[in-house]
C-alpha cells in the first residue's frame, strides 16, 4: 500500500486551508466592482506563479505595460494595489496623502516591531514618533552645521581606511556601512564606534544579513502564509534571531543611558525620548515607552545606515564603470574645493557633482518597490474605487525609470539632471525618498551624507577596477535594498 510523503500531505492541507481564506477573502472583495484590473489569481497561490519572487519589482513593471499604471494582483491571499510611474505614484501619496498614509501590516515586521517605531508604525503612534524623530533629529544636528563636522570627521577616518589597501583590490561594503552607522550612532547614542569595534561589527553584520533575508522566497513566503510558515525552518526564523539580538543590544544600552541621564544635559536622541519618558509618565495613554524606544532606535539604525551605504557603493562602483564621468566629477572638484575639505555648501557650486549623485542614486534605484502603503479609507482613485485597508505598492522603480520624465532610463546618464548649458535641473520623478505622509524623515541628513561622502572619497582617490577585471558588472543583487553584486575595487590615492 502507498503512503505519501509527510511533506506532501503537509502541502495538501496548507492548499486546502489557503484555497479556503482566499474564498472568504474574496468574497469580502465581490462587492467592490470597480477593483482595479489585473491578471487572474489561481487558487491558493493567486499570481505567485507568475511573480519572480527575488525580483518581484521587474515582473510589476511588465504587468503595468498591460494593465495600466493602477492595476492589482494577489500575492497569495493578499490583494494588492500597485501604483505605477510618477504620475500615479505622486498622485496618490501626495494629492491623496491622506487616504494613503497608513503603512501596510507586513507579518514579519509586525512581529518584529508590534506597531512601534516609526518605519512599520501605525496610525497615532507613528504620527508622535514621526514628530519627535524629526525634531530630534534637528535638535541634535540635522541640516546644521553640528552634523556636517560629524561627517567630515567620519570623512577622515573612512580616507585613513581606504589608504591602508595602498591602491589594492578590497571589498568595500562593510567600511562603508560603518562609516555611515556612525553618523547615527552619533546622533542616537551620542558617540561614535571605532570600525574594528566587536559590537559594532556584529551589529552591521546582523543588519546586513538581515536586509539580505527579508528579500528571500521564505521571509516572501511567510508574508503571504503567516499562520502556516511560522511553524517551518527558513530565513524567516532567523531574521527573527536577529533581531532580537539588536534589540537585547539596544535595551542594554538604553538601561546605560537612563543610569546616566541628565536632564540638564542631554547628548543623544536616546537620552531626549528618555526624558520624554518620565515627563509623561502620568499621562495613560502613553507613547515614550520602551518597545517604542527600542523599535524606533533599530528602524533608525538600519535605514540610517543601509540605504546612504548601499548607494555610495553604487556610486564607487559606477565611477569604476564610467572613468570618463569620475574625471569630470574630480575637475570639478579640483575646481570648486581644491585641496580644501568638502563642505555642503560647494554642492551648490558644482551642478556635474551633483548631477551624478541624483543619477547614481536613480540608477541603483536601492528601493524599486518602495515601501508598501495602506489606504485609510475607501477611495475612488483614477476611476478605481480601492477599500480601506488595502495594500499599496509604489512603485518606485516606476517612476525612477518613467520615459515621459527620463530620455533614456535605463542608462546611467548624469545628462538627466543638466541642462544643455551644463546647469543642474530637477527632475520631478526624482523620488528616491518615496513622497507624501510617509516620505523618508531621514532624506536631508541622507543628502548631506551623499555628498560629503562621494566628494571627499573623489577628491582623494581615484577608483577603477582590480588588475585583470575588464567587465565592470553592474548587474543589481538582492535584498530588502538592492546592492550591487559582490565586488572588489581598488582606491588609488590622487595626490
Amino acid at each position: 500500500m502507498y503512503f505519501p510523503h509527510p511533506f506532501a500531505v503537509l502541502l495538501v492541507c496548507v492548499a486546502a486551508l489557503a484555497w479556503l481564506l482566499n474564498n472568504l477573502n474574496g468574497r469580502k472583495r465581490s462587492g467592490y466592482k470597480k477593483f482595479p484590473p489585473g491578471p487572474r489569481g489561481l487558487p491558493v497561490i493567486g499570481n505567485l506563479h507568475m511573480l519572480n519572487l527575488k525580483r518581484p519589482y521587474l515582473t510589476l513593471q511588465e504587468l503595468s505595460r498591460h494593465y495600466g499604471s493602477v492595476f492589482s494582483i494577489q500575492m497569495g491571499l493578499q490583494k494588492v494595489v500597485v501604483l505605477s510611474g510618477y504620475e500615479a505614484v505622486r498622485d496618490a501619496l501626495v494629492n491623496y496623502a491622506d487616504a494613503f498614509a497608513e503603512r501596510a501590516r507586513i507579518p514579519i515586521f509586525q512581529l518584529t516591531s508590534k506597531g512601534n517605531g516609526i518605519i512599520f508604525s501605525h496610525g497615532d503612534n507613528w504620527k508622535v514618533m514621526r514628530r519627535f524623530t524629526l525634531s530630534a533629529l534637528r535638535d541634535y544636528g540635522m541640516g546644521k552645521r553640528t552634523i556636517e563636522d560629524k561627517i567630515i570627521e567620519e570623512c577622515a577616518f573612512l580616507i585613513k581606511n581606504f589608504e591602508t589597501y595602498k591602491g589594492n583590490p578590497f571589498q568595500n561594503l562593510t567600511i562603508m556601512n560603518a562609516a555611515v552607522a556612525n553618523i547615527i550612532v552619533s546622533i542616537v547614542l551620542g558617540h561614535r564606534y571605532d570600525y574594528q569595534d566587536k559590537t559594532f561589527l556584529r551589529l552591521l553584520h546582523l543588519i546586513n544579513q538581515n536586509f539580505e533575508y527579508s528579500a528571500s522566497p521564505m521571509v516572501s513566503l511567510f508574508n503571504m502564509y503567516p499562520t502556516i510558515f511560522r511553524f517551518l525552518p527558513g530565513r524567516h526564523k532567523m531574521f527573527l534571531k536577529n533581531i532580537g539580538e539588536i534589540h537585547v543590544f539596544i535595551r542594554a544600552t538604553f538601561i546605560k543611558h537612563l543610569k546616566e541621564l541628565d536632564q540638564n544635559d542631554q547628548r543623544s536622541l536616546i537620552d531626549t525620548f528618555l526624558v520624554r519618558q518620565q515627563e509623561e509618565k502620568p499621562d495613560p495613554h502613553i507613547y515614550f515607552h520602551d518597545e517604542n524606544l527600542t523599535s524606533l532606535v533599530s528602524h533608525l539604525f538600519a535605514a540610517g545606515m543601509e540605504t546612504t551605504s548601499t548607494t555610495l557603493q553604487w556610486g564607487l562602483l559606477l565611477m569604476i564603470k564610467y572613468p570618463e564621468i569620475q574625471e569630470k566629477v574630480q575637475k570639478e572638484i579640483d575646481a570648486v574645493i581644491g585641496s580644501a575639505k568638502p563642505q555642503t555648501e560647494h554642492r551648490r557650486q558644482m551642478p556635474y557633482t551633483d548631477a551624478v549623485i541624483h543619477e547614481i542614486q536613480r540608477f541603483s534605484n536601492i528601493l524599486p518597490m518602495g515601501l508598501p502603503h495602506e489606504t485609510t479609507m475607501d477611495v475612488e482613485f483614477k476611476g478605481f474605487l480601492i477599500p480601506k485597508g488595502t495594500f499599496i505598492i509604489p512603485l518606485l522603480a516606476s517612476v525612477l525609470n518613467d520615459t515621459n520624465h527620463f530620455e533614456k532610463p535605463e542608462e546611467f546618464n548624469p545628462q538627466h539632471f543638466l541642462d544643455s548649458a551644463g546647469n543642474f535641473v530637477k527632475n520631478e520623478a526624482f523620488m528616491p525618498f518615496s513622497a507624501g505622509r510617509r516620505v523618508c524623515a531621514g532624506e536631508n541628513l541622507a543628502k548631506m551624507e551623499l555628498f560629503l561622502f562621494f566628494a571627499s572619497l573623489l577628491q582623494k582617490f581615484t577608483f577603477c577596477p582590480p588588475a585583470g577585471v575588464t567587465h565592470v558588472d553592474v548587474s543589481r543583487g538582492i535584498g530588502f535594498t538592492v546592492p550591487p553584486l559582490p565586488h572588489s575595487i581598488c582606491a588609488v590615492p590622487r595626490h
